[in-house]
């Protein structure tokens, strides 16, 4: 930071600079705000919203209605103040982690690991959208942030600020299962996720914080004769030790019967074995007849290209076949993992599925298993292979959705990348009937918004491959921008642009009627009213007057004016506010 020169200083500017010394934090996280285009251009243009209709999803008027916003998410998170302040109940975010390897954009250029401004850049960056996070999220909201290493301290302090330190409801730690070795630090294989309530609620005589915890504690298991269970770790070898090339000893063959759930592990798989097709002579000569018997051949999956091991060798696989269970994965193939069995005095049942307590088991609650491997498998069955990285565990974000008390929620993700979170979103609601809402936002940066996360949530609505699509709406939004100046003809711009944030503010999308100065737009429980030209107002009132229900009325005015009196003789039908002045007061408490 560049040293004051006082020099020409007069006793009043002194006077100024030792109140702001006193005012200085004692204590904290510190750091000089850089200045960042996105929120400098919001100084000279206001954002709005403009639909791309061709990019609709629309399967029933019975459905949910998903938004998915394109655009910086500065914006994106700008617009969302004005339409659905204190509206969010879950906030699930994955940003960047600022490792220097081209991960994080400031200002168009990427931030590397040489920039003396790298943290500070970062921190002005997360503090800006966390700020205008908190004020979305409802009274009883949760927000999930996903970090590693690089930034953890920092965003913790940060967090502590923003959301207060008595709302941390105390990190998870995701064990990734997929470590890689490193001869100079210790080995990694886990990053953190931050979990912040908006502020401490009591529900029903237990705190946000109870409930979720209550849920941590808890792991579904599995009854199989008189025992339960829940599968662990898989027995495949992860990092640069578990190739097969230097674990020979390792490779082999598990047959697994999916009609009969029998199992053998056979040594007849190694480096040169591997490289012929099924279809090719082999050494194991029964190999035919447990093919012909319905057996499938799993072997160990690739490690960074190469071929893999097992963590078992044959002998202990052979010996221990009752510790194993074999499960399918997304893609149609085979996960082999280890059965971790509990004491049936410590599982319950709840409807019809059956629980146990980790704290007996001597898990701790704050530690999640989640392999990022699945996250990409996931990904891989819906897009094309390669197309995105390091895309988030479909599971593990389901498993955050279904923390929060609240089957009917609405989830943000205004980093959404891959579009992980619709599609935990769609899936978690078809399992568990729930009426879950999503937003995401992403800006299309190498077209990841039109070619990635809107195919991915086009492909999970409409169905891919064999699998069926799971029913629901999508509408699409790009930022668009109408000039900051206040002069009057600036105001009849924004309140013509703003259509569509109305609408979104409403959740009302279904036309009723459109005329060049006014519209009226409907969802299942009410009516939206936006009247262009206050002369309309009479033939606007008629209108509204043949229809049954109650309407939320948006009326321009160069001031504050609602127009209230013209309104007098409905006034138990409508409710008004002024357009563009609603919007511009949230524009001036953001952009100040």
């Amino acid at each position: 930071m560049a040293k004051k020169d006082y020099t020409n200083w007069d006793r009043n500017d002194l006077i100024k600079e030792i109140e702001q010394l006193r005012k200085r934090k004692k204590f904290g996280l510190v750091w000089e705000n850089k200045p960042e285009d996105v929120v400098e251009l919001c100084k000279k243009e206001l954002p709005v919203l403009a639909e791309v209709k061709e990019k609709e999803i629309f399967k029933s008027s019975e459905l949910s209605i998903n938004l998915l916003i394109e655009g910086d998410n500065y914006h994106s998170l700008s617009v969302l103040n004005y339409t659905h302040k204190g509206k969010v109940d879950v906030i699930y975010i994955d940003p960047p982690y600022n490792t220097g390897n081209k991960d994080f954009i400031y200002n168009d250029q990427y931030v590397d690991k040489e920039d003396p401004y790298r943290h500070t850049k970062w921190l002005s960056f997360m503090n800006k959208r966390l700020t205008l996070a908190k004020e979305l999220l409802s009274s009883n909201g949760v927000i999930f942030i996903s970090i590693d290493d690089n930034e953890y301290a920092h965003l913790k302090l940060l967090c502590d600020e923003i959301f207060g330190e008595n709302n941390s409801i105390g990190p998870l730690i995701q064990n990734k299962l997929n470590s890689k070795n490193d001869t100079q630090n210790i080995q990694k294989n886990h990053e953190y996720v931050l979990v912040y309530r908006k502020k401490e609620i009591k529900k029903e005589g237990k705190t946000v914080a109870t409930l979720i915890n209550k849920k941590l504690d808890s792991k579904e298991v599995f009854k199989e004769n008189e025992s339960f269970y829940f599968t662990g770790d898989p027995i495949t070898t992860r990092g640069d030790g578990g190739i097969l090339n230097a674990r020979k000893n390792l490779g082999y063959t598990i047959y697994y019967n999916p009609d009969t759930n029998d199992i053998k592990g056979v040594m007849d798989y190694d480096i040169e074995l591997a490289k012929s097709s099924n279809n090719e002579e082999e050494v194991y000569t029964d190999k035919a007849v447990l093919i012909d018997q319905g057996y499938v051949l799993i072997r160990p999956p690739r490690v960074r290209g190469k071929l893999g091991a097992w963590t078992w060798d044959c002998k202990r696989f052979n010996t221990n076949i009752d510790e194993i269970k074999i499960k399918k994965n997304r893609n149609g193939g085979y996960i082999v993992c280890k059965k971790n069995f509990v004491d049936p005095d410590d599982v319950y049942e709840v409807d019809g599925k059956y629980y146990f307590d980790m704290n007996k088991f001597g898990n701790s609650k704050s530690i999640i298993e989640y392999s990022t491997n699945e996250g990409t498998d996931a990904y891989n069955q819906i897009l094309e292979p390669g197309s995105f990285n390091n895309p988030k565990n479909v599971e593990m974000l389901k498993h955050f959705l279904s923390l929060y008390d609240n089957k009917n929620s609405l989830v943000l993700d205004f980093f959404a990348g891959s579009g992980t979170l619709a599609q935990a979103v769609l899936e978690l609601n078809k399992e568990d009937k729930g009426l879950r809402r999503f937003i995401l936002c992403t800006n299309n940066e190498n077209g990841i918004a039109e070619k990635i996360c809107y195919k991915r949530v086009f492909n999970v609505i409409n169905g891919y491959d064999s699998i069926d699509g799971i029913q629901s709406n999508l509408k699409y939004f790009k930022t668009s921008f109408v000039p900051a100046d206040p002069t009057d003809k600036n105001k009849n711009t924004l309140t013509q642009k703003a259509t569509e944030m109305l609408c979104i503010k409403e959740d009302a999308f279904e036309k009723v009627k459109i005329e060049e100065n006014y519209k009226i737009f409907r969802n299942r429980k009410r009516y939206t009213g936006i009247v262009f030209d206050h002369l309309a107002i009479p033939e606007f009132k008629r209108v509204i007057s043949d229809i049954d229900g109650h309407f939320n009325v948006y009326v321009f005015s160069l001031g504050d004016d609602t127009f209230d009196e013209e309104f007098t003789d409905i006034k138990n039908k409508v409710k008004l506010s002024p357009i563009p002045e609603a919007i511009l007061r949230v524009y001036r408490r953001i952009f100040k």
